[in-house]
Formats: structure tokens, C-alpha cells, sequence
């Protein structure tokens, strides 16, 4: 009976386990989104050619990597004919690091490199862009109305991953943002309140002693229980080699009670396993006497001259 529960409760740890698994693989799906999109460069960012470009801009809105690599670039201007770029593999530039951007040249020059697309994107039409996966699932798109950006003015989310978007015309408050946040936060909301309430940081320093005794005291829980555990099972396993069923019979006899002598043994094992680091080396040197029939200095293999050969 207690094999059957012990394997249904691998069972459900297994299934919750595949659960979340697949749950964490839906969800990195939808790690990359397009950031902020530039479509006339006259004089705002320059590529590793020194060349002004329209460029598409990536964000990894997840805290954890995702790799661009297999993914589709897709644009079209004209209702019917897209044009898709394919991210090559190979290269350890697309794997883009937690809340990090890429920034993707549209100067139809893919020859450039792996961050330099096979299109252009239109001035005087609407542009259509999405970004799909390597499975040709759409990640995320966005349609840039025509003629709402002028020359260096870039289409972009008014923050990193947020929902709505804005034409950055590179003033004070909306300038374009290549490779970077699309706003600069100058504090954060929730540690100014933290500073108001907490000046000193008392209630900090006893919240967080708090964790400690408490996870503490958790694991001490653990592995109390788990201890009794394996000895309730080690005596069960034991009555049963004996076959016995009454469980004082069984205690008095003490079965499945390692004796002192078998814990000191393994005691005794662990701390030379322990202190084994090094093997121990005998400290005595032996010498012992060799006896030669001549001296070895004046031997005649140790000359310096080969002696003539007499006739």
C-alpha cells in the first residue's frame, strides 16, 4: 500500500513537473517583441559600415535569454508581397540577454552581417512588420502609419514593452532611442516609498532576519520528518524480512535500529573519507648499501677518451 502511494505521488510530481515545462515553453514564445521601429536615417544612427539605415529594434521583455536565431523578420508595404528575412544561426550576438535590445539594419544589404536584413523599408507607404519564430508563429507585429514620421523621428513603444506606442522626435522628453530603454526612469516608485516609511532600514534588516530564522526553521521541519520517515520505513522493511507483524515484538528485538558499532563505523569511514585529500607518505628514508667490484669514478665507461684498441 505504501509503494502505490509512494508512485502515485511521483506520478503527480511528474505530470506538475511536464506542466510547468510546457508552461515555461509557451510563455518564452513571447519573449521578443519589436521595440521601436526608424524608417528615414538621415543622420541618427550610424551601422558598423558608417552607413545611415531604417532599423527595426528587438526587446527581450523576459528576465531570462532568448536567442533570435531562426527567427523571421517579416515586412510589406504593398498588400500581397511580404518579404521575410531569415535570422541566421551560428552567430552568439542573437542571443539577447534579459530586458536587452538588437537592433536589425533595413538597408537590404544582408551580405553586412547577421543584423542587416535583405529589405528596405518604405518612406511614402505603410509598413508592416512582424517577427515570428523559427515554427512561423507570429511573435508580435506592428503597422507604421504612412506619413507620420519625418526624417531621424522613430515609431516606438512609449516604454520598453508597453502597449501603446509614439513618435519619437527626438526632443527632450521623446528622443529615439537605439539599443537602449525607450524611457529613462530617473527613480523607483516602490524604494522612494520604502525610503519614506523605513529611513533608517530597522523594519528592512527584521524582515529579512525574519526569512532567515523562518527558512531555518522550515528546513529543520524538513528533515526531522524525513528522518522519521526512513526510519519508519527502514523498521517496516525490517519486520517484514523477519516476518513479523506486531510492532513490539519488533521494538524489542530492536529490528531496523542500526547498533553503535555500525553508526561509529560509518562515522569513523566519513571522517577519513573526509581527511583523505592527500595520501599519507612514510617520513623514514632507507638506504641500502650496494657493493661494487671497482669504484665508479674510475671506471673505464666513464672516461672521457675512448682507450685505443691494442694489437
Amino acid at each position: 500500500m505504501t509503494r502505490n502511494k509512494i508512485g502515485i505521488f511521483l506520478s503527480l510530481l511528474l505530470a506538475i513537473g511536464l506542466c510547468s515545462c510546457h508552461g515555461s515553453t509557451d510563455r518564452s514564445n513571447t519573449k521578443l517583441i519589436i521595440n521601436e521601429v526608424l524608417i528615414e536615417n538621415q543622420g541618427n544612427y550610424q551601422d558598423d559600415y558608417g552607413l545611415h539605415s531604417g532599423w527595426i529594434e528587438i526587446f527581450n521583455k523576459s528576465y531570462s535569454s532568448a536567442d533570435l536565431a531562426g527567427c523571421y523578420l517579416k515586412v510589406s508595404s504593398t498588400p500581397g508581397d511580404t518579404v521575410s528575412y531569415f535570422i541566421p544561426k551560428g552567430d552568439i550576438l542573437t542571443s539577447i540577454k534579459p530586458r536587452q535590445h538588437a537592433l536589425f539594419w533595413a538597408d537590404g544589404t544582408p551580405r553586412h552581417g547577421t543584423f542587416h536584413t535583405n529589405f528596405v523599408l518604405s518612406k511614402d507607404k505603410e509598413n508592416w512588420i512582424g517577427l515570428f519564430d523559427s515554427g512561423r508563429k507570429l511573435l508580435d507585429q506592428v503597422v507604421v502609419p504612412a506619413g507620420i514620421l519625418q526624417a531621424n523621428q522613430s515609431y516606438a513603444r512609449i516604454s520598453d514593452a508597453s502597449s501603446e506606442w509614439e513618435v519619437k522626435d527626438d526632443s527632450a522628453e521623446k528622443y529615439v532611442t537605439p539599443s537602449t530603454n525607450n524611457k529613462t526612469i530617473d527613480s523607483n516608485p516602490k524604494m522612494d516609498k520604502f525610503e519614506q516609511h523605513d529611513p533608517v532600514g530597522i523594519g528592512m534588516a527584521i524582515s529579512a532576519m525574519s526569512v532567515v530564522f523562518v527558512g531555518l526553521i522550515l528546513l529543520y521541519i524538513c528533515f526531522r520528518l524525513i528522518g522519521k520517515l526512513s526510519v519508519k520505513l527502514r523498521k517496516q522493511n525490517a519486520m517484514k524480512a523477519h516476518n513479523i507483524t506486531d510492532k513490539q515484538e519488533a521494538k524489542e528485538k530492536k529490528l531496523g535500529e542500526a547498533p553503535g558499532e555500525v553508526i561509529a563505523a560509518i562515522t569513523m569511514a566519513l571522517h577519513e573519507a573526509r581527511g583523505a585529500d592527500h595520501d599519507v607518505e612514510e617520513t623514514i628514508l632507507t638506504i641500502s648499501r650496494v657493493k661494487r667490484s671497482y669504484s665508479p669514478w674510475s671506471s673505464k665507461i666513464y672516461t672521457l677518451r675512448e682507450t685505443p684498441n691494442r694489437k
